[in-house]
């Protein structure tokens, strides 16, 4: 794990680096209302980063292949209305 210490104003602040491994143990000394608030905000970060993703390949055009097929199935009357 790498460290990077910075003294300010007599205060020492310690930013840690740490692997996935560590923060998996860190977070399994955590009492579990803890642990259920951090898996609540991975799941919406989580959701922010694929939103993102999702975002970057629209405007990238990577996903456009994809909606020109989809297109072509729906005026082709290939598609079904979601079940409700």
């Amino acid at each position: 794990m790498a460290r990077l210490s910075i003294d300010i104003s007599g205060g020492l602040i310690t930013l840690a680096l740490m692997s996935a491994a560590e923060i998996i143990g860190q977070v399994q000394k955590l009492p579990p209302a803890e642990v259920f608030g951090l898996g609540r905000w991975l799941r919406e970060y989580e959701a922010q980063l694929w939103d993102q993703q999702i975002e970057t390949d629209i405007r990238s055009g990577k996903l456009d292949q994809l909606g020109q097929e989809a297109l072509a199935e729906l005026r082709a009357g290939k598609t079904r209305p979601f079940p409700e």
